[in-house]
């Protein structure tokens, strides 16, 4: 007889105790490698297992994500960390970084020095030393691309001005070389695979080989995001460092050819703007920490060349004002560290 009732209490139950509702999450995407993260989550459905829907919209350039990030508009995003994101921290827009996003890990060349293929055969460049009088292309000035131009200089004994860098966007590079209109580049893939597979350039030296473990791309949350609604911020990391340990499983020998590679390769196919799975598997791809953990030394390394170009308003600001490691923090402590748990 108390069988009905207790069947009927837990109905009661269930109707008062509803499950919890998913939580939109607005991500800002540019549809690059350096978003595998996310997509992994997703697809995977580590994302919906957080109670969490993505909102992915995209965007063509890192820089215009900050806007919308500070005000709120945006819960997440992603990019370098320029002069220029330190210039708007200084100003009052609320964002912090929170996670890798892209580096450079050992073996793994996803950015390189260029050198025109004429110059390197003439030997007009034979090393670091002779970049000195050279144009060399970045993509822009104080962003970590020409943080790493500086530290390729140091190598020949050289300062930032002893080579003249010029802005352009990494297709434009390519065509720029091919036009001898500059010297070298400081490229990422796929235009390093581009550009040798073209003739016009040499890749005469990864970033590994002068600039170490520097982070190139960061997840930024908005302030508000990380206000407002804590919790749904830390599921979210939560579920996106499951997504850069899948990514990061799939890295072997400097290329995707790993565990879970195949998976990997068809994730990024259907969510970037390389669409061809061999050029996947024939580009270095970017590195990431399986943990989540920001290089925080190259960030203070690049910040350093930012002030003594005067590209930063605020020359009291410093790396740990745009810091907020706690997320990542509370998922290695959940989940265990990476080195841990193989």
């Amino acid at each position: 007889m108390r069988r009905p009732i207790f069947l009927a209490g837990l109905v009661a139950l269930v109707v008062a105790f509803p499950a919890r509702a998913a939580e939109t999450v607005r991500v800002a995407t540019a549809r690059t490698i350096s978003d595998a993260g996310l997509y992994m989550a997703a697809f995977q459905g580590w994302f919906r297992d957080e109670g969490i829907d993505l909102d992915l919209i995209g965007f063509d350039s890192s820089t215009k994500m900050i806007a919308p990030l500070g005000v709120g508009d945006l819960d997440v995003g992603g990019g370098t960390v320029s002069a220029g994101f330190y210039n708007a921290v200084s100003r009052g827009i609320k964002i912090r970084v929170v996670a890798d996003k892209g580096s450079i890990k050992p073996g793994y060349a996803f950015a390189a020095l260029m050198v025109r293929k004429d110059l390197v055969e003439s030997g007009r460049y034979r090393d670091y030393k002779d970049l000195k009088g050279m144009k060399v292309a970045v993509i822009g000035h104080g962003t970590s691309n020409s943080s790493a131009l500086n530290e390729a200089l140091k190598r020949g004994g050289h300062s930032f001005a002893d080579a003249e860098s010029v802005e352009l966007a990494f297709p434009q590079m390519i065509a720029a070389l091919r036009n001898k209109a500059i010297d070298a580049a400081m490229m990422t893939e796929p235009s390093i695979t581009a550009a040798v597979d073209s003739g016009v350039a040499v890749k005469v030296a990864d970033y590994n080989d002068f600039y170490p473990n520097q982070q190139t791309s960061v997840l930024i949350y908005s302030e508000k995001f990380i206000r407002e609604r804590r919790d749904v911020a830390q599921r979210f990391m939560r579920a996106y460092v499951k997504g850069l340990r899948f990514y990061f499983s799939a890295l072997k020998n400097g290329s995707i050819s790993g565990e879970n590679a195949d998976k990997v390769i068809d994730i990024l196919v259907k969510n970037t703007s390389i669409t061809d799975p061999a050029v996947y598997r024939k580009l270095a791809p970017s590195g990431v920490d399986p943990d989540g953990r920001v290089a925080t030394g190259s960030l203070r390394n690049d910040l350093v060349l930012f002030k003594q170009l005067k590209l930063v308003d605020d020359p009291s600001i410093t790396v740990d004002d745009i810091m907020d490691d706690s997320f990542v923090d509370g998922v290695v402590k959940d989940l265990g560290s990476w080195k841990d748990r193989r």
